[in-house]
């Protein structure tokens, strides 16, 4: 797919669009994506890895609460630029200043003149972001005793991005490369992993990646909601079909007509919905509840859920043929438990998202407080792993780095293994001996890092205390005597 450089406008003047799209074509390599408002257009900055802000302030100054300072406070990468009547000189050079804004323009937009600007406004932002690198590789050279053992790409600051989703990981890699294949589709994607993987993202990233980008992309939660409920928010319904609508509802299948649906929990739908749904995906059919008439709707499905469909179709409480129709393409987001190697540069991605939000200049994490994380399961996913670096940036200090003690307890106290002491996988022997060897070794580190507290250690390698004393008695583990 080719790689654009996003731009995101926000404007509701149509010479103002219209001058855009004539400067920024997607033939010159430019995606542009189009807000009317600053509330819109914050929701854009955390669906859209954005290069490039052209803000119209219209007739207003913004106020601290816009798009515009949300966008350098948590989203520092993104270059903006101000677009002003010429009477607002003063204001503008004001708000430049306090934004920290590239530049700003005079009304009416000249395309060349804009076009112009942007290509070495995105020039001069690679450069920047190329010196950030630099200059904190030379600093962590300098403090090169707490880097000890700091994965390479970590120090250099280098990911992979797909959207807002961040990634190193070969699982994630793959991943991605399929959902950019489903993007070029129209066809229905079912998105499958557990709470706080980052279904949703991946979801809007395949929406503002396909030829629908244009169109609306709305989010329905199917799970914990009646049946006639679910029916009204998605098909609408007429005045009058039943107690309480005092008024006709559009309905989200035809409020998104031509955009993208994102159905999450779809695994919590009724039986009885089950079939409006499957009916809706064959034929685009949209009866609202209470009408005679049936009307369609041209709308892309995605589906996500946190339980595996395949074992609910198996059980016979989801239907085998909507779940046929869903899975155009099948994507498995895999937990953060089986991509360890996208830890850091989730942190290194979370702590420069943050530290902006707070307004804290923080330099990096030691090697050892990065250790503790890698080594910490995530039971709640890249949401859980967002939360602690939030709470770490919040409590560490102002240009200095984040350390063992800013991590809460629970990371704090996750023990590391050193996986070079672990027993060599050699042939020698069995798979059953080889296995047994190596789960020796851990058992045995894992009573020595909890000095021999058994619950603790039945909790970290999730075994009961019997099946931990099981595994004590049959290899004959002893308790070192401490001199």
């Amino acid at each position: 797919m080719a790689t654009f450089q996003t731009v995101l406008v926000k404007s509701t003047d149509v010479a103002v669009l219209e001058g855009v799209s004539r400067a920024l074509s997607e033939a010159d390599g430019y995606r542009l994506i189009f807000s009317e408002d600053d509330r819109s257009a914050i929701r854009r900055l955390e669906e859209v890895n954005v290069n490039l802000f052209l803000y119209d302030c219209c007739d207003e100054v913004p106020e601290d609460e816009s798009a515009l300072l949300r966008s350098r406070l948590a989203h520092t990468s993104c270059t903006r630029i101000l677009l002003l009547d010429h009477e607002k000189v003063r204001s503008g050079h004001e708000l430049a200043n306090r934004t920290a804004s590239y530049l700003f323009l005079f009304k009416p937009v000249e395309a060349m003149q804009l076009s112009l600007v942007a290509k070495r406004a995105l020039e001069h932002a690679e450069l920047s972001r190329r010196h950030r690198i630099l200059s904190r590789e030379l600093k962590l050279s300098l403090d090169d005793d707490i880097f000890h053992g700091v994965k390479e790409s970590f120090v250099q600051g280098g990911y992979s991005q797909f959207e807002r989703l961040v990634f190193l990981s070969p699982k994630m890699a793959e991943l991605v490369s399929e959902a950019q294949m489903a993007a070029k589709t129209n066809m229905p994607v079912l998105i499958q992993g557990e709470t706080g993987t980052g279904k949703e993202l991946l979801a809007r990233a395949i929406h503002f990646n396909s030829p629908r980008r244009k169109s609306a992309m709305l989010v329905q939660n199917c799970g914990g909601i009646a049946e006639n409920v679910l029916h009204s928010e998605l098909f609408g319904h007429v005045r009058g079909a039943f107690p309480g609508a005092i008024s006709d509802r559009l309905g989200l299948f035809r409020a998104a007509d031509g955009g993208t649906i994102l159905l999450d929990e779809v695994s919590d739908i009724s039986p009885q919905f089950q079939i409006a749904l499957l009916r809706f995906l064959q034929e685009g059919e949209v009866k609202p509840l209470g009408s005679d008439t049936m009307l369609h709707s041209d709308v892309r499905i995605i589906a996500a859920s946190n339980k595996r469909l395949e074992r609910a179709v198996e059980k016979g409480s989801f239907r085998r043929d909507l779940y046929y129709r869903l899975r155009g393409f099948q994507l498995n987001v895999p937990s953060l438990a089986e991509r360890p190697e996208d830890i850091p540069a989730l942190t290194r991605f979370f702590v420069e998202k943050y530290a902006g939000v707070v307004g804290r200049h923080v330099l990096g994490i030691t090697a050892d407080a990065l250790q503790r994380l890698e080594a910490y399961p995530f039971p709640g996913n890249v949401r859980e792993l967002e939360t602690e670096v939030q709470r770490m940036v919040a409590v560490a200090e102002q240009g200095g780095y984040i350390a063992i003690r800013h991590l809460s307890d629970k990371i704090s106290k996750t023990p590391v293994y050193d996986r070079d002491k672990l027993p060599a996988l050699t042939s020698e022997g069995s798979l059953k001996d080889i296995v047994e060897r190596v789960e020796r070794s851990v058992v045995e580190r894992a009573l020595d890092t909890y000095q021999w507290n058994q619950s603790k250690v039945a909790a970290d390698l999730g075994l009961s205390r019997v099946g931990l004393a099981n595994k004590i008695k049959r290899y004959d583990i002893q308790r070192k005597r401490r001199a």
